[in-house]
């Protein structure tokens, strides 16, 4: 019988489908957002997709997650009347689903037109970019997110107030906390193990029924595939269990947000050297993983759209709650946006502390790989590094970041580099969907401005 993970061409994909006998199989893809889409296909639908395809109507490439439509983009809307958009199905995703009993997941980009905006094939093609210097990336994800004892019923019924953490208080990497909840532990550990995302480590966080997992590295899309799967699967085994799983940036003002960070590090080509090792140098810190690190610093302000997609996500930029505010960088230091992280060849890297946990996987890697390559293309030098806490520091205006999304879409958009090395059609789609998320905000009358105006004013 052959192994999920062993499947590599469309012959294996037909051959582990036969011999499991399975009438359907599950496809699924990412939107603009990271949320996974999709549908059961029939064996004989699927076959066929393999060899040409499928079409899925690009109405997912023209909605928020609360499947609102866009009024402000090209690429897709009333006027193109919503058609369908090609589909390829790759073959070395297949998975097994642990919940259905031999059921295999397979995941599928956007081909032709649709690929320019496509999450997937636009940090693709930043890797082909990286690959055409010369280097082969590496990346890690790891992640924050609250369990709560509640359901997608009770949030609703509750208006989403008052609701129950999975644990109480503040304790983090309480080995208490995970033994006496090993059974959710192990069935963590052993999904992630399934599904090919495992994780090097899990434990508890500091604040109620929050959980940190650091998925293992890999190549960078397969780094993007497993994160943007980890963040889907963790939601469905919350469920299965009673519980629900957010990994929305901030939640409460009580406690500190959740990050998404990405570890990154390139290799060269021709030898498989670590590029930004040079043990000649202070902290092993290569030219160019200085040049990567000043495109990071420079851009950030620029790219902070795809690493903070959100409304909530600019509630967690705040200061002394683990989140950077301004774009620097340091050595071992975690009160900076950029926190370098000494080693040897095998480990020296860079951790882009920025991201919040609700950016898409795809998007995320994409902006902190794209920039540090502008880096090393225009040899741009960083600033000095921060020495103690970052937040008590001034530093240089042009480092301070957006502090509203509206904000940020208006930099990205602008952005010569954005488009640069992400192409136009990616940078008009996506400036425009975040400016959507904002006015529909801006529609919304908060329980802040009620409390304080309603009678006051």
């Amino acid at each position: 019988m052959l192994n999920p993970r062993n499947v590599k061409t469309v012959a294996d994909a037909r051959q582990i489908v036969e011999e499991r006998k399975l009438t359907h199989v599950k496809v699924g893809l990412f939107d603009n957002d990271g949320i996974m889409l999709g549908k059961y296909m029939s064996r004989e639908k699927f076959f066929s997709s393999l060899e040409k395809g499928f079409s899925f109507c690009d109405v997912i490439l023209g909605w928020d997650s609360k499947d609102q439509l866009y009024d402000n983009v090209k690429y897709t809307g009333w006027h193109t009347g919503y058609p369908d958009a090609p589909v390829r199905i790759l073959p070395e995703s297949c998975r097994e689903i642990p919940f259905e009993d031999g059921m295999l997941l397979f995941m599928g980009e956007f081909s032709d037109q649709a690929e320019a905006i496509c999450p997937r094939g636009t940090l693709r093609r930043v890797i082909q970019k990286a690959e055409s210097l010369g280097f082969e990336v590496q990346a890690a994800l790891e992640y924050e997110f609250f369990l709560f004892r509640e359901t997608p019923d009770s949030v609703r019924e509750k208006g989403f107030r008052n609701l129950q953490p999975f644990t109480p208080d503040w304790f983090g990497y309480s080995i208490l906390r995970n033994s006496v909840h090993s059974d959710l532990y192990q069935q963590i550990l052993s999904l992630s193990q399934t599904m090919d995302f495992p994780l090097e480590s899990v434990h508890t966080e500091t604040g109620p029924g929050v959980i940190e997992a650091a998925i293992a590295v890999d190549s960078a899309i397969q780094a993007a595939d497993k994160a943007a799967l980890f963040k889907t699967f963790i939601k469905v085994l919350a469920q299965k269990n009673e519980l629900m799983a957010t990994f929305m940036a901030k939640w409460s003002a009580d406690y500190p947000g959740q990050s998404g960070h990405i570890h990154l590090s390139l290799r060269h080509s021709d030898d498989n050297r670590s590029a930004f090792y040079d043990s000649a140098q202070e902290h092993g810190i290569s030219q160019i993983q200085r040049h990567f690190i000043a495109g990071q610093q420079r851009l950030m302000p620029e790219f902070l759209a795809m690493l903070a997609p959100t409304v909530n996500s600019y509630t967690r930029i705040i200061p002394g709650f683990w989140a950077p505010t301004d774009a620097t960088w340091g050595i071992e230091n975690r009160t900076t946006a950029l926190r370098v992280i000494p080693g040897s060849d095998q480990s020296q890297r860079v951790e882009y502390r920025l991201g919040s946990a609700d950016a898409n996987p795809y998007l995320a890697l994409a902006a902190a790989l794209a920039s540090g390559l502008q880096g090393i293309i225009n040899e741009w030098e960083p600033g000095d590094p921060v020495r103690g806490n970052a937040y008590e520091q001034q530093h240089p205006k042009e480092l301070a970041l957006p502090a509203t999304l509206w904000e940020a879409a208006q930099r990205f958009k602008q952005s010569e580099s954005a488009r640069s090395m992400l192409g136009n059609d990616f940078v008009e789609h996506y400036a425009a969907s975040r400016e959507w998320e904002e006015r529909e905000f801006r529609k919304h009358i908060t329980d802040w401005e009620m409390d304080r105006y309603f009678e006051i004013i």
